[in-house]
């Protein structure tokens, strides 16, 4: 199984990446040979297939993007990187221009595309319209009416019109006109049916068909109006009231209720939140929503449709009582520079909630829990909702000592069920504006990248106000992301800091909770230390025995920047250490002379005040991979009835960097089994870069596929392996005499019978023929005159009649490729067969040349009938296919029994069919015929 030992090499494989896009899936239609682009056509749900046949050395990576249609879209990783890119029931939105790019770091890139064309038709749209200028309140009666039908569809839809059972056309009535398909830009491509001045015969149903023309199998599609003289549009009604105001967890319902149109509406409801909350439940015209909360509150509209003129639509408010986030703010006597409070001189004091609905926001004012109410020196004022909205003022006029004490603000809302929010504020002689000052030692602030940081304001004074956090040094956002952090105590907690957290903090008075005047702040400096950050983290590096080898750990950047000290070791074992010469970056270690012990992982650790960084290298002599060469022209060698072989080709990646490779471990597995069979393939000398090395592998069973896995063996042991899948398949572009198909196994050479046709084909030896077989038609044995030689053969008897087909369908072959062994391009073939057609009612015998891509073949390369006598006959026929292919036999039921037609031994040959060799041609005539450009030989 595993094969022969022979190992040959050939210089120059590496290749640049070409590529190239064939399809399958469920494609209605591809148009290969336009100039501009390659079109790909398919139905909306269907399934999109693409597959990006490559080439080159080493094996490109491809990867599969896509332009057009709304923005570029990305697929998932899954399938972005596969040769076969496969969407299942694609959408119309996945139209657009689908890219294949291969790269192989040889030369540019190669990019081939191909646009995908999604075709759909969407059930068509009525919508009625009357006269603008003759619109009244309801029925269309002597008015004029426009039905409106649209349709959205990949190609352009094409409407037709029907009253009834007749046939609408432009003409056909004079009371109607007919506007041919316009583009709107609401609705798209559209086409309108007027009714002028209606009369009783124009109420009746109307229905509009929209046809793609059956594209892609695509049925029509209509939709049927019955208009009366009760159409009217819709009209509707709600039953609340408007706004609705509600306590947070009450249940609100919204009844709407048509009031007119016909045909009846259809009632929807739509929120100014986007969509309707997920508890809420519609039934009818009802909307019923609840436990409703305050994120619930919005504009809620009732729209109904039918179609028929303009929706109509009535909406109402909900608003949801709340009262939330209260403060106050003391302002001290304006007309002072002085910000202290004092005897003799006004201070004023604020207090604001956020209050929904703001109208029943009321304030009422306590002083030591008592009532308080407004003086001429104790002003109570509420602030102009449109300069601070929800704040109320208490003016001390002329402060007294008297006057020191607990002052109360009660926010409430007059529709009661909401808490109260109650607002403390003290006024005595300890009532002193804030300061701000960063306790000694506490900026700088040193710490190390990961720890908990905790930076510190000092805020004093009475009350103490919110304090603010913000960067100094930079418009940076802080640690949780925002522009700005509270702080109720003046301490900023950072937990995890890193090194990008470097920088001037910013502490600053909120008026808020504290004195309206100019803010007091303060910075700290934080410093973030962190241990070197180094390079290479990890880097393997292979060598060979004696050779030298340089490790380099190199310094990027470290914080403090004052490098304390570096060790080496291998295998923590210490081999060198010392101080880190500031004047460099970077510190080496050499080996000059590698052996064997020195094979292994080498450290190396930088190491300032922080921590250090460490640089790890893998030492190793193991070979790198070997790299499969997947361009093998012909790899299906050996093409026997039970067993194939295969030709394994590739090359070495790097095979100098290490001690040569001595030899190959070859490892092959039936795909589903266990069990591995190896082997070892010896190298002679020295393997050169780019050098191509082949392996045949025998002896592998039809059809299964296997893996194959390639490890190469050095000094050092075994390096990487590299492992591909080898699966059989019909012989693609066979050398001379390599695919030759005498039906003598039961497979008949990957040949299928077509499923479209009337019956199939027969395989038939003389020897098993049926006793009641048919005289005086068919042969008597095989192309060679074996009886138990086996061949095909269409059997007409009944119940076969006249016409009948049946189609034998060779496997696919590839062209080959652009001169691989000076084959001329387009290269040509040569496809030959045996035939017998003998017997009074003989039929005709078409041979098809079927092109990948070609939704069905061209007329035949060749084509007899009629009786040729009881002997077998040779045809060759010249083909020159320009992409992959597949070669197609067909016979034709005559008309009476005595019609059997057999064929044997079909072969295809490169290069154009040539004449007998001057032995045969003693033997035999040949007629040359020619057709277009396939050249006939007919050998008698």
């Amino acid at each position: 199984m595993v094969g022969n030992a022979n190992a040959l090499f050939f210089l120059s494989s590496a290749a640049p990446p070409s590529v190239r896009i064939i399809h399958s899936g469920h494609a209605c239609n591809v148009e290969e040979e336009r100039h501009t682009e390659r079109v790909y056509t398919i139905r909306e749900g269907e399934t999109l297939e693409l597959t990006c046949l490559v080439t080159g050395h080493p094996r490109p990576q491809i990867r599969w993007t896509k332009t057009a249609g709304s923005v570029s879209d990305r697929f998932q990783d899954s399938s972005v990187f596969n040769e076969t890119l496969h969407i299942s029931k694609i959408l119309r939105t996945q139209g657009g221009r689908y890219y294949c790019k291969a790269e192989n770091g040889l030369g540019s890139p190669a990019i081939k595309s191909i646009r995908v064309d999604v075709y759909y038709l969407d059930d068509p749209v009525v919508t009625v319209h009357q006269s603008i200028g003759e619109a009244k309140e309801q029925f269309y009666y002597e008015r004029t009416v426009f039905l409106r039908c649209v349709a959205n569809s990949n190609p352009p839809v094409r409407y037709s019109w029907h009253r009834g059972r007749e046939v609408l056309t432009q003409g056909s009535d004079k009371g109607v006109e007919i506007y041919e398909p316009f583009f709107t830009q609401l609705q798209g491509e559209t086409k309108i049916l007027k009714l002028k001045n209606l009369r009783p015969q124009d109420y009746a149903n109307y229905s509009c068909i929209a046809s793609v023309r059956n594209v892609c199998g695509i049925p029509d599609r209509s939709v049927i109006f019955r208009l009366t003289n009760k159409t009217a549009s819709p009209s509707i009604k709600l039953l609340v009231e408007d706004p609705i105001v509600v306590n947070p967890g009450h249940t609100v319902s919204l009844v709407c209720i048509t009031t007119g149109g016909e045909p009846p509406p259809i009632l929807t409801w739509v929120s100014s939140n986007d969509t309707l909350p997920q508890r809420s439940v519609v039934k009818g015209g009802t909307l019923t929503l609840p436990a409703i909360s305050s994120d619930e509150a919005g504009v809620y509209s009732c729209v109904a449709s039918n179609n028929v003129g303009n929706p109509a639509k009535k909406s109402t408010t909900i608003v949801v009582r709340a009262l939330k986030k209260g403060r106050f703010w003391i302002t001290p006597d304006p007309y002072h520079n002085d910000d202290n409070i004092q005897i003799g001189r006004e201070v004023k004091i604020s207090c604001q909630v956020e209050a929904t609905p703001p109208e029943e926001l009321t304030f009422s004012w306590l002083k030591n829990g008592r009532a308080l109410r407004s003086s001429e020196r104790m002003v109570i004022t509420q602030t102009d909702p449109d300069i601070s909205p929800g704040t109320t003022n208490l003016d001390i006029i002329d402060l007294k000592f008297t006057d020191f004490g607990t002052y109360t603000c009660v926010a409430a809302l007059k529709g009661g069920g909401i808490p109260e929010i109650s607002i403390d504020v003290n006024i005595s002689s300890t009532t002193v504006p804030p300061n701000l000052t960063v306790p000694r030692g506490k900026s700088p602030l040193v710490a190390r990248e990961g720890d908990t940081v905790e930076l510190e304001c000092l805020v004093s004074g009475k009350p103490k106000p919110i304090i603010l956090w913000s960067r100094a040094d930079k418009e940076a956002p802080m640690p949780d992301g925002s522009m700005q952090m509270e702080s109720y105590d003046g301490v900023l907690r950072i937990v995890n800091v890193s090194r990008e957290m470097t920088g001037s903090y910013r502490c600053q008075t909120s008026q808020y909770n504290g004195f309206n005047v100019k803010p007091r702040e303060a910075v700290v400096e934080l410093i973030v230390q962190y241990p070197p950050t180094v390079e290479p983290v990890y880097t393997e590096m292979r060598q060979g025995l004696g050779r030298p080898v340089v490790l380099t750990c190199r310094v990027l950047r470290a914080h403090p920047s004052r490098v304390l000290r570096f060790e080496w070791l291998l295998s923590n074992r210490l081999l060198h250490a010392g101080a880190f010469d500031a004047q460099r970056d970077e510190t080496e270690y050499i080996i000059r002379n590698l052996n064997r012990d020195g094979w292994g992982e080498y450290t190396c650790n930088v190491i300032n005040e922080a921590g250090a960084g460490k640089c790890t290298f893998q030492v190793t002599g193991k070979a790198y991979p070997p790299e499969f060469y997947y361009d093998t022209y012909n790899p299906l060698w050996q093409n026997r009835p039970r067993v194939y072989g295969f030709k394994l080709q590739w090359t070495q990646m790097n095979p100098n960097a290490v001690d040569r490779i001595v030899a190959y471990r070859l490892g092959i597995r039936q795909m589903g089994l266990q069990r591995w069979w190896e082997q070892e393939i010896p190298v002679d000398g020295a393997i050169n870069k780019g050098e191509l090395m082949t392996h045949n592998l025998t002896e592998l069973i039809k059809p299964e596929s296997y893996e194959v896995r390639l490890t190469p063996i050095t000094r050092f042991g075994e390096g990487d392996s590299t492992i591909r899948i080898v699966t059989y398949s019909a012989p693609i572009n066979p050398h001379l005499r390599e695919f030759h198909c005498t039906f003598e196994e039961e497979p008949i050479c990957m040949f299928t019978q077509d499923k479209n046709d009337d019956f199939d084909w027969t395989r038939h030896s003389a020897a098993t023929r049926d006793t009641k077989y048919t005289p005086n038609t068919g042969p008597s044995g095989d192309r060679a005159g074996s009886k138990q030689g086996f061949y095909m053969y269409i059997e007409t008897s009944r119940p076969r009649k006249e016409g009948d087909q049946a189609r034998l369908i060779s496997p696919f072959f590839n062209v080959a490729p652009k001169n691989p062994y000076g084959i001329t391009n387009p290269p040509a073939y040569c496809f030959g067969f045996f035939y017998h057609m003998y017997g009074k009612h003989i039929g005709t015998l078409n041979a098809f040349l079927k092109q990948k891509g070609q939704s069905s073949s061209e007329g035949p390369v060749w084509s007899l009938s009629g009786n040729q006598g009881d002997r077998w006959k040779q045809v060759k026929v010249s083909i020159h296919p320009t992409a992959s292919f597949q070669v197609v036999l067909e016979g034709v039921r005559g008309p009476g029994i005595e019609g059997d037609i057999a064929i044997d031994d079909v072969t295809l040959e490169e290069g154009e069919c040539r004449d007998l060799p001057p032995s045969e041609s003693r033997r035999s005539s040949a007629d040359v015929i020619l057709v277009g450009r396939q050249t006939l030989f007919l050998l008698i």
